[in-house]
C-alpha cells in the first residue's frame, strides 16, 4: 500500500510504522496523518485494550493479527465479532469498543473522522 500525501513528516511516519511493523512513538496508538477532521493512527497494543470510546465515528482495518472485537452501547450487551487481516470495522462516536483476546501480532490501521459526536448526530 502507498501512501500519498504533500506532508513529507507524514509519509515518513507511515513508512516507518510499515517498515517496523509498530507505532513509531512506541506507544499502543501513534498518530501517523491529519487533514481536516480526519485522522490516520497505527494501533498496536500489548496484552489488553484499554482504549476508551471516541468522540468521532472510527474504522480499524486489521493489517496483522486476528481475535473477537466487542462494541455495544452498554458494557452488559455487547457483542462480539470475530476479527482478522484485512478486516475494516465501523465504530460509531460513543460506542463501547475493544478487542479482546487478539494474538500477540495484533495491528490495525485507525481512521476517525467528521464531527465530534459523528455523523448520525449532525445530518
Amino acid at each position: 500500500m502507498n501512501w500519498i500525501t504533500t506532508s513529507t513528516q507524514a509519509h515518513n511516519a507511515i513508512a516507518e510504522a510499515l517498515n517496523a511493523g509498530t507505532a513509531p512513538s512506541g506507544l499502543p496508538v501513534a498518530q501517523l496523518l491529519e487533514h481536516g477532521t480526519m485522522k490516520v493512527y497505527f494501533y498496536e497494543p500489548r496484552g489488553t485494550d484499554k482504549q476508551p470510546t471516541h468522540k468521532q465515528d472510527e474504522v480499524y482495518v486489521v493489517v496483522t493479527g486476528s481475535g473477537t472485537f466487542a462494541i455495544g452501547s452498554h458494557e452488559d450487551d455487547l457483542e462480539r465479532i470475530p476479527f482478522g487481516p484485512g478486516d475494516a470495522i465501523f465504530t460509531p462516536a460513543g460506542a463501547i469498543h475493544r478487542f479482546e483476546n487478539f494474538t500477540d501480532d495484533f495491528s490495525a490501521w485507525v481512521i476517525m473522522w467528521g464531527p465530534l459526536g459523528g455523523e448520525r448526530s449532525h445530518p
